[in-house]
């Protein structure tokens, strides 16, 4: 991604052409996606900014550093969060921990040069949806951004497959239940049916088109289904999903 030309304003990009986002998957009649980039090293982020912004996202705001990243988050709230690991004040992976459990509906796009697998499940377990090397092209990222607002999780090839194994490495040891566990809530069919698909690692997008329903209602039945297993996001619902062997159904 270049770095020439670079937006200065920490709310880079909100006057993006509404004709660019008309072009991005036919959301002429919805408003444009919301984007947040902290990355501490400015002529990176505003880059980032500026092609996000270019391609039609609404960039409502960016930041250098952990702290400020919480604060502006919680004021503008953003669907997406585009997000490095390495901040200073407070790591990526905190910001997460502050953020994703306060606001169900934000989803996090860690974008690092880090591909160290440790980084990559400590992201994932702190609420990140997917995980993007700045080796990625600017295609590449705008394509993972509207993954990521669409709730699909998005991972530089080669670290999915790492993910879903950390997935059923938890499910072979889960916590110990609790004496005084409540049942667990009642499932619909067609959640346990999305809730199975999940756990397969199934985008949303390919849930849809395999149950021939919406990509809008498939997103409600995964809101609905954490909402009654009281779980905050997508990983715990795929540990939850393979604990009960739903993926190998």
């Amino acid at each position: 991604m270049s770095t020439q030309n670079a937006p200065q304003d920490a709310a880079a990009g909100q006057g993006a052409p509404q004709d660019a986002a008309a072009r991005d998957g036919g959301r002429s009649t919805e408003r444009p996606i919301r984007v947040m980039v902290v990355d501490d090293h400015p002529m990176w982020r505003d880059a980032v900014a500026r092609d996000l912004a270019e391609s039609g996202f609404d960039v409502v705001a960016t930041a250098g550093d952990g702290p400020q990243a919480v604060r502006r988050a919680k004021a503008v709230t953003p669907d997406v969060l585009v997000l490095d690991l390495n901040l200073p004040g407070m790591p990526g992976v905190q910001v997460c921990k502050e953020l994703v459990p306060a606001h169900p509906g934000l989803r996090v796009l860690v974008l690092s040069a880090s591909g160290e697998h440790a980084d990559v499940l400590e992201a994932v377990k702190s609420g990140a949806t997917g995980y993007l090397l700045k080796s990625a092209s600017t295609q590449e990222l705008v394509d993972a951004v509207r993954s990521t607002a669409n709730g699909d999780p998005v991972f530089t090839p080669g670290l999915a497959g790492l993910v879903l194994g950390e997935y059923r490495r938890l499910a072979s040891d889960p916590a110990p239940a609790a004496p005084d566990e409540p049942k667990a809530p009642q499932l619909t069919d067609r959640e346990t049916e999305v809730l199975r698909l999940v756990a397969k690692g199934l985008s949303y997008k390919q849930i849809a088109e395999r149950l021939v329903i919406s990509h809008r209602t498939v997103q409600n039945h995964v809101q609905n289904t954490l909402g009654k297993l009281q779980l905050h996001n997508r990983v715990e619902l795929v540990r939850y999903a393979i604990e009960r062997g739903l993926d190998d159904i």
